[in-house]
C-alpha cells in the first residue's frame, strides 16, 4: 500500500553532495551548515553523515547542544552566538565555537567569571545589514577580543553575503573587497563562501567554505536547478491518490471556487496539504506526477489535500503514488510556481509527514 504524505531522504546524496563541495573548494576546511533542523532533513541523522567535516554550524546554541549529546564530535560554530551569561556557558561546557557580532556579546565575555575560554568567529557586517560589526566598529572589537582572557587566540574572521544568488549583481564584489581590505591584516581564519560564494564567486573561497543549501542537492540560484549543477536531490516528498471521480463543466471545485472546469474533468484527490508543509501558495497549474506522470494541480491547496486534473491520466485509481517534489520534478520547480524559494518548502514539512531515510 501506498502510504500516506511521506518524505524520503537519500543519504547517499548528501555524501555525494558534499565531494561536490570539495570539488569546487579542495584546499578549504569545510563548515557544513546544517540548522533548521538540517534544512528540514533531519538535524542528527545528517550529522552523522556528514561525519568526516572539518565543522558543522547550526544557528542557536540549543541545536548545537543537541549534536554534542548526540556524541557528535566535530568542531560546531553557533552562528547567531550567545546573548546570555548561561548561554556562555553552555558553549564552554561543550566545547562550542560562536560567532560574536554585537558589542553586548564582548562586554558579556569581557566580565564572564569562569576560567575559561571560547573559539570566537567575529563577523563584519559586510553588506548584509543583519548580524555583525559594521566597518568603522571591527577593528575596536577585533582589539577587545584580542585582549579578553576568556577568549581563545587566535580569533577567527567571517562575513555572510547579501545577494550571492545574483550572478549579475555587484554587490558581492563590494562585500568581498570591504571584506578582505578589513582582514587582510589579520593572522586568523577566514570564512566567506556560502553555497552561492562557492559555486560562482571563486575569489570567496578562503580558508572556510560554508555550505547550506547545495548539500540538499538543491540549487541556490533562481535559474538552475541542483541537477544542473551536478547536485544530486536529497529530499523527496510523496502522497496518495484517495478519490477519483468526473465533475461537470462549469462545476467549481476546492475553497472559494478559485478554479472552474471548462468541459468533463476527472478530478484526483490528493492526501497532502498545508498540514503537512505543502504550499498552500501554490497556483492552478502547479505539476505533480501521478505514476510518474505530470499533472496540474486545480483549486486551492487545504490542510489535508490538493486537488488534481486527471483528465490526461484517465487510468489512475485511489492508492496510486503522487510525487509533490522529486525525481522528475525539482523543488525548485514547485517553488516557482509558489511564488517562494526551494528553503521554505524543505523547512516547511511538518512532523505530520513520515520520513524514512535510505543509505
Amino acid at each position: 500500500m501506498t502510504p500516506a504524505a511521506h518524505a524520503v531522504v537519500d543519504l547517499t546524496a548528501v555524501k555525494h553532495n558534499l565531494a561536490r563541495v570539495r570539488e569546487y573548494a579542495p584546499a578549504a576546511k569545510i563548515m557544513a551548515v546544517i540548522k533548521a533542523n538540517a534544512y528540514g532533513h533531519g538535524l542528527l541523522q545528517i550529522a552523522k553523515v556528514l561525519e568526516g567535516v572539518d565543522g558543522i554550524a547550526v544557528a542557536r546554541v540549543d541545536e548545537a547542544v543537541r549534536l554534542r549529546k548526540a556524541k557528535i564530535t566535530c568542531r560546531i560554530t553557533v552562528l547567531e552566538g550567545f546573548v546570555c551569561e548561561q548561554e556562555l556557558d553552555e558553549l564552554m561546557q561543550f566545547d562550542l565555537d560562536c560567532v560574536v557580532h554585537s558589542i553586548g556579546q564582548i562586554d558579556i565575555l569581557e566580565n564572564y567569571s569562569a576560567q575559561k575560554k571560547v573559539s570566537v568567529w567575529l563577523k563584519l557586517d559586510s553588506g548584509m545589514n543583519r548580524l555583525g560589526f559594521n566597518p568603522d566598529e571591527f577593528v575596536s572589537a577585533y582589539q577587545r577580543l584580542i585582549n579578553c582572557p576568556r577568549v581563545k587566540q587566535p580569533i577567527s574572521l567571517m562575513t555572510h553575503f547579501s545577494s550571492a544568488d545574483d550572478k549579475e549583481s555587484d554587490v558581492t564584489d563590494k562585500q568581498l573587497r570591504l571584506f578582505k581590505q578589513l582582514t587582510e591584516s589579520y593572522s586568523g581564519e577566514k570564512s566567506i563562501a556560502n553555497s552561492a560564494g562557492i559555486i560562482a564567486w571563486s575569489d570567496s573561497i578562503s580558508d572556510w567554505v560554508r555550505p547550506g543549501i547545495m548539500l540538499y542537492g538543491v540549487s541556490p540560484f533562481s535559474e538552475d536547478c541542483g541537477l544542473d549543477l551536478g547536485l544530486k536531490p536529497v529530499m523527496s516528498l510523496h502522497a496518495r491518490l484517495i478519490s477519483v471521480k468526473k465533475i461537470k463543466a462549469g462545476e467549481a471545485v476546492g475553497y472559494a471556487g478559485t478554479w472552474v472546469s471548462k468541459s468533463t474533468t476527472i478530478l484526483g484527490v490528493v492526501a497532502i496539504g498545508y498540514g503537512d508543509g505543502y504550499p498552500r501558495a501554490a497556483k492552478s497549474g502547479t505539476p505533480v506526477l501521478v505514476n510518474g506522470k505530470r499533472v496540474p494541480i486545480i483549486g486551492r491547496v487545504s490542510m489535508d489535500m490538493v486537488t488534481v486534473d486527471l483528465s490526461s491520466q484517465a487510468n489512475s485509481k485511489p492508492g496510486d503514488t503522487v510525487t509533490l517534489w522529486g525525481e522528475g520534478l525539482p523543488v525548485e520547480e514547485v517553488a516557482t510556481y509558489a511564488d517562494t524559494i526551494p528553503y521554505t518548502l524543505l523547512c516547511g514539512v511538518t512532523q505530520r509527514v513520515r520520513v524514512e531515510s535510505v543509505a
